[in-house]
């Protein structure tokens, strides 16, 4: 399904994850007391967006048919390219050198030096899947102008792999095999019914597909390969999310995830033979994901707890979770686990540590870290923890947050603070290290990370709280964020302001536009100014999800007046608070004519308004200069009309 928060992998914070069950607005858990104020401020030293910038993004684990080395992907060189590192550890590899488009891996074929990757032009979201030789050599497996495509896994006997492709009909991904010898491909399911592509079955009998009513009420179809027939599995009452895991090795049965009858997602079984569902596993919180190794010898699920991901790796033959080995605080992610099933790679991610690679043996109980991605110019000390808090909102709603407080901050020295809107509809702030909150924090700013009415993780009454009621209640509990915040000893109530980028740049616009004395200040990246072109513009390739963004959203062509009351465009006279706006001019999701049209609406109130755009971004950062250049023009702003200017509200 596709997420409105996928603004950037820098400003991940602006994304999705869990923490509390919140069904009914009345019968809330307190909310949280204000953290202890430090009677006297610890000395920080604080980093330029240079040294900000000498940190390192990695992501992406598959271990070569040897399992000697891990292919990964970093922008250690300023742009995102492929590497490799041996997997006792040792020095990375470079092996894509792109100084242009950002290059993602994908994984190393089975059974020899050949891998996988994938790359758009200029953040347009057109990927295409390439594969690479060992000689260097690189072959655009997926060629063409106007299409996308994506891996989507390979053959159980690593004879061929999944790619989705829309080149047949822009608004549906069809599913092709490849031979992993000669690239000769064969249709395997085309897609005339707007589905989302799920899991092959291992016997490549069935494929499992998703098909969206609303963003919270989903079903799974099977299809038939052989008989070209879809069976609807996942026949329901009400309001409830299906969604296909993954098949189980034996092709025996699919695993589902659901909330039907519950407020949190728990993993079922659908059994091939009978059709009989069975409980498989349930947690407190939304379980994200499961899935086997390759002959299931071991089952990993990720489950979504109070703000960070909480990873359980199932010894499938002894029927138990495995023990995992001690590790730095912070979240597991990306778990990969080899073939051979003897070892596995994952990443762990800290609040003050980006996330580093990792290789676990099972056997020996062998751990080795494979990178170092902080700079060694910051001291890890300088930077702060986060911590989730709760305040009640207008209606007695408990609104869960991540909370960065600066070193500095306390009663004697009160510093100005910010609301962060997480992307969406349907994200969520999580815990973790996000280099541009990082930044801002230790150049004095509290940073608020709100999960407002609508996000992810809290069960699906909070999450379904915001359908139809945009630019309103989730707005509100923003305000109620600010006068959270004021509560504070150490926050200066008199300067606050709010930041977000996709949906959460919506939210910002609405916010000085509908409620034009709440904030000092606006940051707007990649925001929707006027829900009426953006929801006409989506891209084609979003059109399986196209009914259900309009049941959350609204439709444009039935729902003109509300979403033109709710669309900020269209009341920008009222904003009189400074403002700065980010944009990607390749930009398919929120296109650049959105923020042209409400700086130029807002400059006809001579108020301050600055405008960065970035030629070759689209919907995120792909590059670090362009981070860079966001970052220290967002604190300049800040500095100058937020810390520096005592604003009256």
């Amino acid at each position: 399904m596709p997420s409105w928060n996928t603004l950037s992998r820098a400003l991940a914070a602006v994304a999705l994850v869990p923490t509390l069950a919140l069904a009914q607005p009345a019968p809330s858990p307190a909310p949280a007391k204000a953290p202890p104020a430090r009677a006297t401020a610890r000395p920080s030293k604080q980093y330029t967006v240079e040294q900000f910038m000498k940190t390192t993004n990695v992501f992406g684990a598959s271990f070569s048919p040897d399992e000697k080395r891990l292919l990964f992907t970093s922008n250690e060189t300023g742009i995102f390219n492929v590497f490799s590192v041996p997997a006792a550890g040792g020095k990375p590899t470079q092996l894509t050198r792109s100084t242009t488009d950002s290059t993602y891996s994908v994984g190393y074929f089975p059974k020899d030096e050949r891998f996988l990757f994938s790359r758009d032009q200029g953040g347009n979201e057109l990927s295409h899947l390439y594969v690479r030789t060992p000689d260097g050599k690189e072959k655009d497996l997926t060629p063409g102008d106007k299409h996308r495509a994506s891996f989507a896994g390979w053959s159980h006997d690593d004879s061929a792999f999944y790619v989705l492709s829309n080149e047949r009909d822009p608004r549906f991904m069809d599913l092709y095999r490849y031979d992993a010898k000669t690239y000769a491909r064969t249709l395997l399911f085309q897609n005339d019914g707007g589905y989302d592509l799920g899991d092959v079955s291992p016997d490549e009998k069935w494929v499992s597909l998703g098909k969206s009513r609303t963003t919270s009420d989903s079903d799974v179809h099977l299809y038939n390969v052989a008989t070209k027939e879809v069976k609807h599995l996942t026949p329901h009452q009400g309001t409830a999310s299906w969604q296909s895991a993954t098949f189980d090795p034996a092709s025996t049965a699919l695993y589902l995830l659901t909330n039907e009858g519950t407020e949190f997602t728990r993993v079922v079984r659908y059994v091939l033979a009978t059709g009989k569902m069975e409980e498989v596993e349930k947690a407190d919180w939304d379980v994200m994901y499961t899935y086997f190794s390759r002959n299931g010898a071991w089952r990993v699920t990720g489950i979504n707890e109070d703000g960070r991901t909480v990873i359980r790796v199932h010894d499938v033959k002894a029927g138990k979770p495995l023990a995992l080995p001690r590790l730095p605080e912070g979240d597991i992610t990306g778990v990969s686990i080899a073939r051979s099933e003897k070892r596995m790679a994952f990443y762990v991610r800290g609040d003050r540590s980006p996330t580093n690679l990792y290789a676990y043996e099972f056997g020996t109980k062998k751990l080795t870290r494979l990178t170092d991605t902080l700079t060694p110019e910051i001291d890890p000390k300088d930077l702060v923890d986060s911590e989730v808090v709760r305040f009640k909102s207008f209606d007695g709603l408990a609104i869960p947050n991540i909370l960065y407080k600066p070193h500095q901050a306390t009663p004697e020295n009160k510093v100005p603070a910010l609301i962060w809107v997480h992307g969406g509809p349907g994200g969520q702030t999580r815990k973790g290290y996000f280099p541009f909150i990082q930044y801002l924090a230790n150049h004095g700013y509290v940073v608020l990370g709100i999960n407002n009415r609508g996000s992810s993780g809290y069960g699906k009454s909070f999450f379904t709280a915001d359908d139809q009621k945009h630019g309103r209640e989730p707005l509100q509990d923003c305000l109620e964020a600010k006068k959270y915040l004021a509560s504070l000893p150490y926050v200066d109530g008199s300067r606050i302001g709010i930041i977000g980028g996709s949906y959460g740049g919506y939210m910002v616009l609405s916010a000085l536009a509908f409620h034009p004395d709440a904030f000092n200040v606006g940051v707007d990246i990649f925001g929707v100014s006027n829900w009426l072109r953006t929801l006409k513009s989506i891209p084609p390739y979003w059109e399986s999800f196209r009914e259900a963004l309009y049941q959350e959203v609204g439709n444009p062509e039935t729902q003109e007046e509300m979403l033109r009351a709710t669309s900020p465009l269209f009341h920008a006279e009222k904003i009189r608070k400074p403002l700065l706006v980010i944009q990607g001019a390749n930009d398919p999701r929120v296109l650049k004519v959105e923020s042209d049209e409400i700086v130029q609406a807002v400059q006809k109130n001579k108020v301050p308004v600055e405008y960065v755009v970035f030629p070759d971004e689209g919907h995120g950062f792909s590059k670090k200069k362009n981070e860079a250049e966001a970052f220290s023009r967002t604190r300049a702003f800040l500095d100058q009309h937020l810390k520096q200017a005592r604003a009256t509200n």
